[in-house]
């Protein structure tokens, strides 16, 4: 039986380092050259590179650095039906490894035609901060053109504001949102990145307000505004004293009525996708992922590192109540899809798993737990709003991301077949 662990007063164990070191897939991906681009200040060569380049550079202290999400890893490619994908890599040398970033690219073609629409979600993994831009982000249009894109949506990495739970709890109210109340903290790099992604013609999917951006009619496909717990640097006491009154009594009530978290395996794949059915009927929500997409990606991402997806079961009594997904990339951990039965809620299967996998993030090393999207309403009347209620009882924070860009390619070709593929999303 886990622990729901509920920290005593004597030191908490330490953290055991995450290893780094990925063993590569064998499989190569395109190796088609681009040429070398010049920019104002450097030269940056630009190829199509392998996968055990692209993992060894993830690996590596620098790409560690830049921080990649799991929808920027190879597997990611393996789990999206419907799309092809390209392995980039930019830097003084990429294909001998000489690396100073990635970018997973998925391709979509465009009904009818030989074109495609290429998105590289919360992508590319490439050092923002760099003033100059166009010394990657050139070669990397000018590679998509000639592989047929006609238009590009990107993720940049930079967070744009934050707003603490603390910051929050207190200020919510009938019509309120998170553009009524006053940042925590507001990033200058995701401000910088915004101007300078503005001024080369990129526009920012959803538009710039602080509202809801789900993805429908050109919004995001990634949620702009998601909610993390700080890791770094925190004791497991400290991770409890953050969350509020109501989560440690709910994982104390998880702890007496006998709840047991467990970690699953691809056999309770099924029953993790029925109990998702009944959260999104209960919830009013629709995924539209199948058991053969979960299937898909459980496969892809473990293959790729043993323990990168675990599925995290709450039973009770013999019975799973709840199961959610946990995905790990270097010092990054999300949650990232929950489901739960409409029974026996009053015993908090759910609150047990949150608490558990926060407690292994920990223990992995991990800088930061991220639970994923969160609607922008602090209105407690609306259906949205309880879910924000419950992430915050972690103590963690909203983080408004600097969202997803889009652009069309050069040409006015390109440029009216960006404006059927809006038409065809916002109709199809």
């Amino acid at each position: 039986m886990s622990a729901l662990l509920v920290p005593s007063s004597s030191s908490s164990p330490a953290r055991r380092p995450r290893n780094g070191d990925e063993t590569p897939r064998t499989t190569p991906r395109n190796r088609d050259a681009t040429p070398r681009t010049t920019s104002r200040n450097r030269d940056t060569t630009l190829r199509t590179i392998t996968t055990e380049t692209y993992r060894a550079f993830l690996a590596s202290s620098a790409g560690r650095a830049l921080g990649a999400g799991f929808l920027q890893c190879p597997s990611w490619a393996d789990v999206k039906e419907g799309w092809s994908s390209q392995l980039l890599g930019w830097g003084p040398d990429p294909e001998a490894g000489e690396l100073t970033g990635v970018a997973l690219v998925l391709l979509r073609q465009f009904p009818g035609t030989r074109k495609y629409f290429a998105y590289l979600p919360e992508g590319p993994v490439a050092d923002w901060s760099d003033s100059d831009l166009d010394a990657w982000l050139v070669p990397l249009l000018e590679h998509l053109r000639r592989t047929g894109a006609f238009a590009v949506r990107i993720g940049p990495s930079p967070a744009h504001r934050r707003w603490s739970a603390a910051r929050l709890k207190p200020l919510t109210g009938p019509g309120r949102r998170l553009a009524d109340v006053l940042a925590t903290e507001v990033d200058p790099l995701g401000t910088a990145v915004a101007e300078r992604l503005r001024a080369r013609g990129w526009r920012r999917c959803g538009g710039d307000a602080t509202g809801e951006n789900d993805g429908a009619d050109g919004g995001d496909a990634q949620p702009r505004h998601v909610f993390q717990v700080p890791l770094a640097g925190r004791t497991t006491e400290d991770l409890w004293s953050g969350l509020n009154q109501e989560w440690r009594r709910n994982v104390r009530r998880a702890r007496k009525e006998g709840v047991e978290v467990v970690v699953g395996s691809a056999a309770d794949l099924p029953e993790f996708c029925r109990l998702l059915a009944l959260t999104e009927r209960r919830d009013g929500f629709r995924l539209g992922r199948s058991l053969a997409y979960y299937e898909r990606q459980h496969a892809a991402l473990n293959a790729e590192e043993p323990g990168r997806m675990k599925l995290y079961l709450a039973r009770h009594q013999g019975e799973i109540l709840a199961a959610h997904t946990m995905i790990t990339v270097g010092r990054r951990a999300w949650y990232q899809t929950g489901a739960s039965a409409d029974h026996r809620r009053e015993v908090r299967p759910s609150n047990a798993l949150q608490w558990r996998m926060l407690l292994d993030a920990h223990a992995l090393g991990a800088d930061v737990y991220d639970m994923r999207g969160v609607p922008s309403t602090l209105d407690p009347s609306e259906r949205a709003y309880g879910l924000l209620r419950w992430k915050l009882g972690t103590g963690g924070q909203v983080v408004e991301t600097s969202g997803e860009w889009e652009r069309p390619l050069d040409g006015s070709a390109n440029r009216a077949l960006h404006r059927a593929f809006q038409a065809y999303l916002k109709h199809r």
